[in-house]
């Protein structure tokens, strides 16, 4: 018996244990792990008697040698394994979720909850925060007064009743082992895997319980699969292993070269999702939330028109009961920084281009993002712009307005947009956001 498995054999499990070092050596040789192999890992490493160190070497090996259409299904069924399951079948209206890759500018999550709830349709949207150049949710939500992340399972179930969304943080009985991983992946090169980005994302959605499930895969400039095709793969992946589990799922592939709107921040972005429920906002903003929401109604077997939601007011009155029924007061204030610096057009002619990873570092430094995970994030920190894609503008224009409480932040930040506007003499049309759909 070697020293890594006397070690694994002394922990609680019952179930046949493994050396560890064998399972990485298989895989870092090209080989596949056995169903029992990869449950047991799983859970080993959950429960500590897999090492930190192990674990990074096997997601080093997944990185280069990937897991096959057998052993990816069974990786995020032991992922999900580790914790609880929540169960909606006990509501009245069917469910359906939506996840983003994420984006900059990417608000969709705050129009498109409530829009597909007053369709008839539940969603329970899970959400996180921010780290790095794309924001979080739930940090754009806790701009509004009084607005809480937290909920009970039964506090989520009686809301998703009554309402039909809720958009609250995810419990840390979901797939307990992604979080664990998902921190190691972060700290060892092996992010960008699409196996254990796909497993990350499914096993939690999974867990969740919805019947339903809409991914929003977005490629280009600011998003984390810059390359289509491997965006492609990441959406292919991701509907197999839902529907592996019974979970009807479809992804969007969509254009993050651009940022989404006309924002970058936290409580910016909530105005923009709210000019949105009011019948305005920036086109691209509302065509991709209608896309979403059409996908989600068909998902869900629901017939419905969510333009017309949108146009009558009734998913702006959604939304306020979304935010009432979480503390928060959706007419109050959002806050506003103390301090702004404006970057203006240096020549006329046409905005063709608008690196969204460059806006999405520059909001980040004003302090709309986190380094790490524990940083406080700005409420009213983040970049605007008055200009989209093909849009004509004048030398001396206000282009980006930044804003922030620290002012010391605006050196770096103005550092970080250097370059992100292209204007050029000829306009351009910006293409389709939405570029493939997978199913």
């Amino acid at each position: 018996m070697s020293i890594d498995q006397a070690t694994a054999t002394t922990g609680p499990s019952a179930e046949r244990a493994f050396d560890v070092v064998d399972l990485i050596r298989t895989k870092r040789d090209g080989g596949t792990l056995s169903d029992a192999e990869i449950r047991w890992l799983i859970r080993a490493y959950t429960d500590g008697r897999v090492g930190d160190e192990q674990m990074s070497a096997m997601a080093m090996a997944i990185f280069f040698r990937g897991l096959d259409a057998r052993e990816l299904p069974t990786w995020t069924r032991a992922m999900i394994d580790t914790g609880e399951r929540m169960d909606f079948s006990s509501l009245t209206r069917p469910t359906c979720d939506k996840h983003s890759t994420g984006g900059v500018g990417d608000k969709i999550t705050l129009p498109l909850a409530p829009l597909v709830a007053a369709c008839g349709v539940a969603v329970p949207q899970l959400s996180g925060r921010g780290l790095g150049h794309t924001g979080g949710t739930l940090d754009k939500l806790e701009a509004i007064p009084g607005w809480q992340a937290f909920l009970t399972n039964e506090a989520m179930l009686a809301q998703l009743e009554d309402i039909g969304a809720v958009i609250c943080a995810a419990g840390s009985g979901l797939a307990p082992a992604d979080k664990k991983l998902y921190a190691l992946r972060d700290v060892t090169g092996t992010v960008e895997a699409i196996p254990l980005i796909a497993s990350s994302i499914m096993s939690k959605k999974i867990a969740e319980g919805t019947a339903a499930l809409v991914l929003d895969v977005k490629t280009g400039a600011g998003a984390f699969m810059k390359e289509r095709d491997r965006a492609e793969e990441l959406a292919r992946t991701m509907v197999a292993l839902g529907k592996a589990a019974g979970v009807n799922t479809v992804a969007l592939v969509t254009d993050m070269n651009a940022p989404l709107g006309r924002s970058a921040g936290n409580a910016c972005e909530v105005a923009e999702s709210v000019e949105v429920l009011a019948g305005g906002g920036p086109s691209d903003v509302v065509d991709l939330t209608l896309a979403l929401a059409r996908e989600m109604l068909a998902c869900a077997g629901v017939d419905a028109d969510p333009a017309a939601a949108l146009a009558s007011g009734r998913a702006m009155d959604f939304w306020k009961r979304m935010i009432r029924a979480q503390g928060g007061d959706p007419d109050a204030p959002l806050p506003v920084a103390k301090h702004s610096e404006t970057v203006v057009a240096a020549s006329d002619g046409y905005l063709t281009g608008l690196d969204a990873m460059k806006v999405g570092v520059a909001a980040w430094r004003l302090g709309a993002g986190r380094a790490r995970k524990e940083d406080v994030v700005q409420a009213a920190a983040g970049v605007t712009w008055t200009a989209g894609i093909g849009d004509a503008v004048r030398a001396g224009q206000p282009l980006f307005t930044l804003t922030t409480d620290t002012p010391e932040r605006f050196e770096r930040a103005l550092e970080a947009l250097d370059g992100a506007a292209t204007i050029t003499p000829d306009p351009i049309e910006r293409g389709p956001i939405v570029l493939n759909r997978i199913d």
